[in-house]
Formats: C-alpha cells, sequence, structure tokens
C-alpha cells in the first residue's frame, strides 16, 4: 500500500498544520481561553507598586470605562 505523490503531499501539509496547531496551543490559545493563572501573576508582580506615584503627567490611574457603575440605592 503505497501513497501516490499527491497523498504523500497532504500528509506532509496535514502534518505540518497539526504540528504547527499543538504548538500554538500553549502558546496563545490556551493563555486566551484561560486568564485566571497570568491575572494571578500580573496581581503579584504590581502588589509593591504605586501606581499614583509613577503615573506620567499627574494623569488620573486607569480605569475601565466600560464597566457598569454601581447603583446607588
Amino acid at each position: 500500500m503505497s501513497f501516490s505523490k499527491n497523498g504523500r503531499f497532504i500528509a506532509l501539509v496535514s502534518g505540518l498544520i497539526g504540528f504547527i496547531g499543538l504548538t500554538m496551543y500553549p502558546i496563545a490559545i490556551s493563555p486566551m481561553i484561560d486568564s485566571s493563572e497570568y491575572k494571578k501573576i500580573q496581581k503579584e508582580l504590581r502588589k509593591n507598586i504605586d501606581q499614583e506615584k509613577i503615573q506620567p503627567g499627574n494623569m488620573p490611574v486607569w480605569s475601565d470605562p466600560f464597566s457598569r457603575k454601581k447603583s446607588e440605592t
């Protein structure tokens, strides 16, 4: 049972695409799906930084403009 030239080419291209996909999963796809680990690392690294002191030009510290305002009731 032998592959024709087209079959070998298709197998080679499929294998290459599969290899690239398996390589990219832990690097790019997994962090996009679950970013909680990276948020914990970022929180730990930034715990001793006072953002008010390092903010340039006396500008306010960034806040999310799309966050919901808490209703005062």
